[in-house]
């Protein structure tokens, strides 16, 4: 059965009032609160039709009627609005990213922190996947006369470097033909594609400057070994604690005891199917991490130049705003993404 217009505008008074009250609700609450041009008893129809199909369902007798899981994904996927933030939103958003930052670590819990603070909802953001990253560059740059900055970028933005002693005999032109070479040798190879044979290639060249050569290859090393694991954000964890349907301890203990586990953290991002830039809605039972079943979760990724390197997520109950925290989590990531292209670009 198709849901025609009204039945349309019955269901999201339902999932919007109960959104906001938390409270089952009645035929007399919509007749009241939502002016839709019919009387309490027509309503009524329309909710018992609503409930025969699966979209609201009664928690007790006597009761209102709140969304099903089906009931939010009929929402979430045709009758949701698109909603733009408010300026205080944006202001509150841009105004987190003022301050001048060294690091992506605090690019990212500076990001964990705004989506928590203003959805009050608990918030994951994962750090840059640089599995298949080329090497953009080698530098090592003079400090003095006895020591060098090691300096190893890669096209996806991951920066890392390391001061080195230097041997009396090096000098500035040393290490420029040092940098000359790696690169002319490693520029746009993949990181894990840096075999022996290329190694010792190099080796070969640079035999004269072995000590400093092999520094540079552990610098290298290192940023290859990063890539093999992605670190994860969390916060506003006890945001939970402000939901109503989180009074229950037990519930509480299982679903804290999962966040603490970065494994499933990764697996809530990387659980949405989304598009290439776009935003994943899991809701309820569609979550296939046992235990989150009563929480719905809204995912995205962010980008440089294209290229997805991270994701960010929230979750909160079903009975979340998903017209509000959906327009959130695309901005944060769009502006996220431009962060993280000024940051590795500058």
């Amino acid at each position: 059965m198709t849901l025609d217009e009204r039945k349309k505008k019955v269901l999201q008074a339902i999932i919007r009032d109960y959104i906001s009250t938390a409270e089952p609700v009645g035929s007399r609450t919509i007749a009241k609160k939502y002016e839709l041009g019919v009387s309490p008893a027509t309503i009524r129809n329309e909710m018992a039709d609503l409930e025969e199909l699966g979209y609201i369902e009664q928690p007790y007798t006597s009761a209102g009627r709140i969304p099903s899981d089906k009931g939010y994904r009929y929402y979430v996927d045709c009758l949701m609005g698109k909603k733009k933030l408010s300026e205080q939103e944006e202001g509150i958003i841009l105004g987190g990213y003022k301050a001048k930052v060294k690091d992506m670590g605090t690019v990212l819990r500076q990001t964990n922190s705004i989506l928590s603070g203003i959805t009050n909802y608990t918030s994951i953001v994962m750090g840059p996947q640089f599995t298949t990253s080329n090497l953009r560059y080698v530098q090592l740059v003079p400090l003095d006369s006895s020591r060098a900055l090691v300096l190893v970028v890669t096209d996806s933005g991951l920066v890392q470097n390391k001061i080195l002693e230097l041997p009396q005999s090096v000098n500035e032109v040393d290490l420029q033909k040092i940098s000359q070479v790696m690169n002319a040798k490693l520029q746009g190879v993949s990181l894990d594609q840096i075999k022996l044979t290329l190694i010792k290639e190099i080796y070969y060249e640079l035999s004269k400057h072995k000590h400093i050569f092999e520094a540079a290859m552990d610098m290298i090393q290192e940023t290859l070994d990063l890539n093999h694991e992605e670190k994860v954000y969390l916060a506003g964890t006890l945001n939970i604690l402000n939901q109503p349907e989180f009074r229950d301890l037990t519930r509480v203990r299982t679903l804290l005891s999962l966040l603490e586990q970065d494994k499933i953290l990764k697996e809530i991002l990387n659980d949405g199917s989304h598009a290439e830039t776009g935003i994943s809605v899991t809701i309820g039972a569609e979550n296939r991490v046992d235990g989150l079943q009563d929480c719905s979760t809204i995912t995205a990724t962010y980008q440089i130049d294209g290229r997805t390197i991270g994701s960010v997520g929230i979750i909160g109950p079903t009975r979340m705003d998903y017209e509000k925290a959906v327009c959130i989590v695309e901005f944060m990531t769009s502006h996220l993404s431009k962060i993280m292209k000024d940051f590795y670009n500058h």
